[in-house]
């Protein structure tokens, strides 16, 4: 099964809250968007849950 996470640059509000709650220190802000370090993401799903404008979604 295919598991990968998605961040939706137009949606994202470069706030960080999923930065911050990323077990493993897999998300970084960079610039004007969130960058996913795909070797450490579990794609757990917590950045998709605490996303306030809904811009990540985790896909299976």
């Amino acid at each position: 099964m295919l598991v990968s996470i998605n961040i939706n640059r137009y949606k994202c509000g470069y706030c960080g809250a999923c930065v911050g709650v990323c077990p493993k220190g897999s998300l970084e802000l960079v610039e004007t968007w969130v960058e996913v370090d795909e070797n450490t993401c579990m794609t757990c799903g917590i950045c998709d849950r605490i996303c306030p404008v809904g811009a990540i979604e985790v896909t299976k």
